[in-house]
């Protein structure tokens, strides 16, 4: 019996040892992986933050969260769950913030066009009338436009400024803009005209899209819906009837259960989007 406890002992210890060890790895591959993403990521949307400290943030807010869930559950593998949630949610919002920055470079194109439209009328040169709408323009817009011409300034043709400003913002309404622009730098041709009908083309597709927005607004809600209710339910379990909650908690069966529930609520979440998701 004595041997046979030394053997589990070090058995464990060799395994827990281990699992320190790949933990030790894997957070440390994660941390190089994050701040390297975050500097590109934040570089792009220009948030010039120091990728350190936006680690020790994401960091602290993870135990913070896993220290709350330990509190409402007291399970470690919730908390865990909610930890980990924590810890890889910010390159998701990085990328919502550039989807969300991308959609405000959109909406202002079109009145960037029509003034950069008649700022050629009036007998500017290309140049001059995109550095007077740069100027005149509010932020994603004049942060992008204005770094493409300093990049010609730099030395860097019309052509490849604005295939940089392609790359930075992937839209159909950005390759309109420079399609238009290559093709006026290329053929000549009267832009002035050319700009006010694409700026045109995208108040129509602006317009379109907001009905669209509009007609799927319900599908949205109930989308936010069914993923929220079902949490304000457990929180209700755990605070009304604690013993509710913990036969979730505490058998195979409830945990069946709850494993179906995020099943099933993330097939909802998917054919939601699947149908208010309209490519126009």
């Amino acid at each position: 019996m004595i041997l046979t406890f030394i053997l589990m002992s070090v058995c464990l210890s060799l395994l827990s040892f281990l699992f320190i060890k790949m933990f030790n790895i894997a957070l440390k591959r994660y941390e190089a992986h994050f701040k390297g993403q975050a500097k590109h990521n934040l570089t792009e949307i220009f948030l010039f933050l120091d990728p350190v400290q936006l680690w020790s943030a994401a960091f602290l807010c993870c135990l913070v969260c896993m220290m709350g869930a330990w509190f409402v559950t007291s399970h470690l593998f919730i908390s865990l769950i909610v930890g980990g949630i924590f810890l890889f949610l910010p390159p998701f919002i990085f990328h919502r913030l550039k989807k969300q920055r991308l959609h405000r470079f959109e909406m202002q194109l079109p009145h960037m066009l029509t003034a950069l439209s008649g700022a050629l009328k009036a007998g500017s040169g290309v140049q001059s009338a995109l550095k007077l709408v740069v100027q005149e323009s509010e932020a994603p817009l004049s942060q992008e436009f204005g770094l493409m011409l300093r990049e010609q300034r730099l030395g860097l043709s019309l052509e490849q400024a604005l295939d940089n400003l392609l790359s930075r913002m992937p839209a159909e309404s950005t390759q309109l803009v420079v399609a238009s622009l290559k093709i006026s730098a290329q053929t000549g041709g009267n832009l002035a005209e050319a700009l006010e009908r694409v700026a045109q083309t995208l108040r129509d597709i602006q317009q379109i899209r907001g009905k669209i927005d509009a007609l799927t607004s319900q599908g949205r809600m109930q989308m936010k819906a069914m993923v929220g209710v079902p949490m304000v339910l457990m929180l209700v379990m755990n605070f009304g009837e604690v013993n509710t909650l913990s036969l979730f908690l505490s058998s195979q069966t409830g945990w069946l259960v709850l494993a179906l529930i995020i099943f099933l609520e993330i097939c909802g979440i998917f054919f939601i989007r699947r149908i208010i998701n309209i490519d126009v």
